[in-house]
């Protein structure tokens, strides 16, 4: 990024993307506690998930008011304006995939406290690693200003979508075979879905840094396209 005369307005700027990246970090540890809770059925991890939402929602406030600091007081312009612009951007999709953590921890303390009765074996753990993977490279991406590592995200995103499909048939056809799943069925679909939301909010996020490096809006176009754009001049 740009250095200014002013060192103070330069500390503004690198800490406002230190605590982008705190916040992604916490939101990071969130979604991965919950999928760890999904395999041990364990209440207390779920627990501490739905607790530590209110620091998520905490952080984003304090990254909002420093924004608005910088927006008022320095008035940046070209890069500067951008990255403050997509830091406002970037703790949204967070904070969504914050939520989304949460939900997979409410329904994960459903199903376990359901017992073991009338559950599909439906393995998670490929979208989960996959979804976890996109949002660490965005964060990564993000971090080191890098928008052909950001454009990536955006062709992963397929991916985690097409195993969410697949998902979703494994759970009709258990539901048609025993009507008795259904119910457990319902509860791993919305964390399913969950899992492929912290996708598209990935995602989101890499067209964020995409137009904070290069200063092209690349929402709404293909990951060719998007790539293309990353790459070039």
């Amino acid at each position: 990024m740009t250095e200014h005369t002013s060192k103070q307005y330069d500390a503004e700027l690198e800490s406002l993307r230190t605590r982008v990246l705190q916040m992604g970090g916490l939101v990071e540890n969130q979604i991965v506690s919950a999928i760890e809770g999904l395999g041990a059925a364990d209440t207390s991890i779920f627990k501490e998930v739905i607790r530590r939402e209110k620091e998520v929602n905490d952080i984003e406030l304090e990254i909002d008011e420093l924004s608005n600091h910088i927006l008022a007081r320095r008035q940046p312009a070209a890069v500067d304006l951008r990255s403050v612009i997509v830091a406002i951007k970037m703790i949204r999709d967070l904070e969504r995939i914050g939520d989304e953590a949460e939900k997979v921890a409410r329904m994960g303390m459903m199903i376990a406290d359901a017992g073991k009765h009338f559950v599909p074996k439906v393995d998670l753990h490929r979208i989960a690693s996959n979804a976890i993977a996109m949002l660490r490279k965005v964060l990564d991406a993000y971090a080191r200003v890098n928008a052909v590592s950001a454009a990536e995200v955006v062709k992963a995103d397929i991916e985690v979508d097409d195993e969410f499909k697949a998902i979703l048939r494994q759970l009709i056809t258990f539901m048609m075979e025993d009507p008795r799943t259904i119910s457990r069925s319902i509860e791993i679909l919305f964390i399913a879905k969950a899992i492929e939301r912290i996708g598209d909010h990935s995602k989101n996020m890499s067209e964020h840094v995409v137009y904070m490096v290069k200063g092209r809006d690349v929402r709404h176009q293909g990951p060719e396209a998007v790539a293309q754009e990353a790459s070039g001049n």
